[in-house]
């Protein structure tokens, strides 16, 4: 007998009664003790002056871990109650809360962190050779690297208070346009989530349709979101320019943990590489009957019977494929489904997109989707697994070396992916159903080497518009039609040059550069499924090692002792496109 698995998520089992908890406010005033207590014995901690000292520095370590677990639950639950109803406005109101709790930790744990530093050479090596910080050397010695990097305590502290409502408010004023608005399609009110499902649609007038509308909503609310984007981009350089920082590429890079030609090099092997990609989107504007594709038809189906899976079967089929690859992982995806950990109902009121965040009091994930049967569909479902699986491969480890960089947390979630759509390939029955899954493996190759390429040229050059001065909505357009033009290789008829309005991503705060870590983690992933597919079964062991490095080291530390290769040469990451160039010709074969 077939499972029936909830596609409802159950949050009820961190606090019951969504954002009027009285356990959640119950939590949070706990949050609240603890940051004090932490505070009170951080503001009389001195720069260490011998390894005796260790003891004191493990204890306040420890203290400021219970804060940053609480921190990461409270923060994981208002996401949650904030992606499932964009209309909650109590969970707003708890949002700021967090923020400004987290604003008040983070510049006292700063200055923890710069008196920790401020010891010497002789006196860390001390401390670093004690039992328990031993375990922590790599997270420690980034701390006083990040140190040394900014200015002091003092003004870190009030860069951190003025960022509550000049930085991250701003990010939240975008969540609150953004779930006000509404499409109308057939009589019906559609979020903009709702909405984007529809440009997948096989009817082109549907896609044509809704592409218009969206831009328009889009343009009707264009000012609003071109000051935004533009105050978030003030305030980062602002604060660069304080703290003596002249590339914009620093802090994304240093939150990577890599390097300036690990980025080049992967950029230089897929500018090298285009060719192909554009062959594929004429050959899918042809089989759809136009000159050149528009930007609404990338996701639009070329095979009549392009399948559909409820939800129980995607689930079915993902846990039947993660089996293939190990247990642990198709274990862990089954309690995912059974304990309903994932929220994919198809209904008004969500947030567009997915996440998946983590519960780590709990050691739980929460996953945010909206299914509607596509095999796309499935492929993301699976991606967010990965993460939760990344999550989980890192619970043997101590806290602070699971925080791993968005680079590699995308690896994680692509490796998922990658196994689900190869095996729906593999098993398709018919032609047309191989064509239509062919391409969206295509569409991700796509969407990472060339949707992904146009943001990157989008926002390196909207921050060096942006040091002159404000940047219009009209300026802000036409910087991303020329980075889509330009990334796309001249491939595309109609372009979406109010983009930088529609994503999500350019408005996070917690992350600079929400954009090339996800074609890094698609291509470092791609290495890691050819050494699984190269070692045959029991790979999973060796990947789970992997994953429980990526907190620390540097990535090119971690691709040399997993994987053998120098990331730092083209080369490497030729080998990963080459093996998307393959799906190319599988295609054009198939459509000829």
């Amino acid at each position: 007998m077939n499972t029936t698995y909830s596609d409802v998520w159950d949050l009820d089992v961190f606090f019951q009664g969504g954002s009027e908890s009285k356990e959640f406010r119950g939590h949070l005033e706990t949050l609240k003790k603890m940051k004090t207590n932490f505070e009170e014995n951080a503001i009389a901690f001195h720069p260490p002056q011998s390894g005796s000292d260790a003891g004191l520095v493990w204890n306040l370590i420890e203290e400021a871990k219970e804060v940053m677990l609480y921190l990461r639950q409270a923060g994981a639950f208002v996401s949650c109650l904030e992606a499932q109803n964009m209309h909650d406005r109590k969970a707003d109101e708890l949002r700021g809360e967090i923020t400004s709790i987290s604003a008040d930790f983070s510049s006292v744990f700063t200055k923890f962190q710069q008196q920790l530093s401020d010891s010497s050479e002789e006196v860390w090596e001390e401390l670093l050779q004690h039992d328990r910080l031993k375990e922590i050397t790599f997270v420690l010695n980034e701390w006083r690297q990040k140190a040394k990097d900014k200015l002091s305590s003092t003004e870190e502290a009030l860069i951190g208070a003025l960022s509550v409502d000049g930085y991250h408010g701003w990010g939240q004023m975008y969540d609150t346009i953004v779930g006000s608005m509404e499409i109308t399609h057939e009589g019906r009110q559609l979020s903009v989530g709702q909405a984007n499902n529809l440009l997948s649609s096989p009817d082109k007038q549907t896609r044509k349709e809704i592409f218009l509308k969206l831009e328009e909503a889009w343009k009707q609310n264009e000012e609003l979101f071109a000051k935004t984007l533009n105050h978030l981009g003030g305030f980062r350089l602002t604060v660069y320019k304080k703290r003596g920082w002249e590339d914009i590429m620093k802090e994304p890079l240093e939150y990577n943990r890599m390097k300036q030609e690990t980025l080049d090099a992967m950029w230089g092997a897929i500018s090298k590489n285009k060719a192909p990609f554009v062959n594929y989107l004429n050959r899918k504007a042809k089989l759809l009957g136009k000159e050149k594709l528009d930007w609404f038809d990338q996701d639009a189906p070329v095979a009549e019977s392009t399948s559909t899976m409820s939800y129980d079967e995607g689930a079915r089929f993902i846990l039947k494929q993660f089996a293939r690859f190990g247990e642990e992982m198709a274990g862990f995806a089954e309690k995912a489904f059974e304990d309903n950990w994932i929220e994919a109902e198809d209904r008004a009121g969500k947030r567009p997109g997915g996440f998946c965040t983590s519960f780590p009091i709990s050691d739980q994930s929460r996953i945010f989707m909206t299914y509607s049967g596509s095999m796309s569909n499935v492929s993301t479902l699976a991606h967010e697994l990965g993460h939760a699986f990344h999550s989980y491969a890192l619970r043997p480890v101590h806290t602070l070396n699971r925080n791993y960089a968005m680079n590699v947390a995308e690896t994680a979630s692509t490796f998922a992916e990658m196994i689900v759509a190869d095996a729906a390939v593999k098993e398709a029955e018919t032609k047309e159903e191989k064509i239509a899954l062919v391409e969206d493996k295509l569409q991700r190759s796509v969407a990472f080497f060339m949707n992904i390429h146009a943001r990157y040229l989008f926002e390196t050059r909207f921050y060096e518009e942006r040091k002159k001065g404000i940047v219009s909505a009209d300026k802000l357009n036409e910087l991303m039609a020329a980075a889509q033009k330009e990334a796309f290789a001249g491939s595309l008829g109609e372009v979406h040059p109010r983009f930088w309005a529609s994503k999500l991503h350019f408005y996070i705060t917690g992350v600079p550069f929400y954009n090339f870590p996800y074609t890094f983690g698609y291509l470092f992933s791609l290495s890691i499924y050819a050494k699984a597919l190269e070692s045959g079964e029991n790979y999973e062991e060796k990947y789970m090692a992997l994953l429980r490095d990526t907190a620390i080291m540097n990535v090119e530390e971690l691709a040399m002792k997993h994987l053998g290769e120098d990331i730092t040469q083209e080369a490497f990451w030729e080998k990963g496109i080459k093996l998307c160039i393959a799906d190319v010709d599988e295609f054009l074969e198939l459509t000829n």
